[in-house]
């Protein structure tokens, strides 16, 4: 897959992020699964996404975190 096609995938994935935040989670997938194609193919990965990446991946690791009571 080109940089270009890639990149225009990842658009609209933060496009569909913005309008479904119901959809977050596999949205998140989905951002993962390009940024890791455009990793194998040794391609620059734009350092925003990389961020919202992790920033996702916080999110939804410490939403699995069981509640601890004091």
């Amino acid at each position: 897959m080109a940089f270009d096609d890639l990149q225009a995938e990842l658009a609209l994935l933060i496009n569909q992020m913005e309008n479904q935040p119901e959809d977050r989670h596999e949205l998140y997938m989905l951002i993962r699964e390009k940024l890791n194609e455009m990793r194998a193919f040794g391609m620059p990965l734009p350092e925003d996404l990389v961020r919202l990446e992790e920033e996702l991946e916080a999110e939804f690791a410490a939403a699995q975190q069981p509640n601890k009571s004091p």
